[in-house]
């Protein structure tokens, strides 16, 4: 049998061109641009990384039902330092035992998971408690609060309040675990007597 130059033709073609296609893949690359080094972008401590206004917001348990509330008139992220600071702030927590507490301030500043939190400007917290106990309220111009580990504290006066009973004091320092409040400087406290 006889080949022809078609035949021959035919036969190296499919090689041919991918040979070609080899070659031009190789010079596009190499006269391709090389890619920009990725620039890391170094953000200030206090560069806002998303605001709010007018919100609320609420948490629910696993089972549904409403365990926090938060409500603010403007509220800012700061990305780097991982701070929300919130303009009239107030928040309604339902805890153990059926336990209400609620705060507000001119001023709220929280860190990312909401361990740690300074209420500035009016500051309140108040402990409700559904079994008749007196209800706790402390104020001040500053509450420094650790939610989870149910302490307040504070460098400028505060005003205590347990049902009738009032104290106040130039500092605070409070532990709701151990039940125990440390007032100091000039103390001064009004104690009624149990009603009969």
């Amino acid at each position: 049998m006889k080949t022809t130059l078609t035949d021959r033709v035919n036969l190296y073609l499919p090689v041919l061109l991918m040979g070609l296609l080899a070659l031009g893949s190789w010079w596009l690359v190499r006269s391709a641009p090389r890619p920009q080094p990725v620039q890391q972008t170094v953000l200030a401590d206090d560069q806002l990384d998303y605001t709010v206004e007018d919100f609320s917001t609420q948490q629910f348990a696993a089972d549904g039902s409403l365990t926090s509330q938060l409500w603010g008139q403007r509220a800012r992220h700061y990305l780097k330092a991982d701070i929300l600071e919130i303009d009239q702030v107030r928040t309604r927590s339902l805890g153990a035992q059926a336990v209400v507490t609620t705060s507000s301030a001119q001023r709220g500043i929280s860190n990312g998971d909401g361990t740690e939190v300074q209420l500035w400007g009016d500051a309140r917290v108040e402990r409700s408690y559904p079994d008749g106990k007196p209800a706790l309220l402390l104020q001040g111009q500053f509450l420094h609060a650790w939610p989870q580990q149910e302490r307040v504290r504070s460098h400028l006066p505060v005003v205590l309040t347990r049902g009738s009973n009032r104290f106040t004091g130039n500092s605070l320092e409070y532990d709701n675990v151990s039940q125990v409040a440390l007032l100091k400087g000039q103390v001064r406290g009004v104690v009624q007597p149990k009603k009969r």
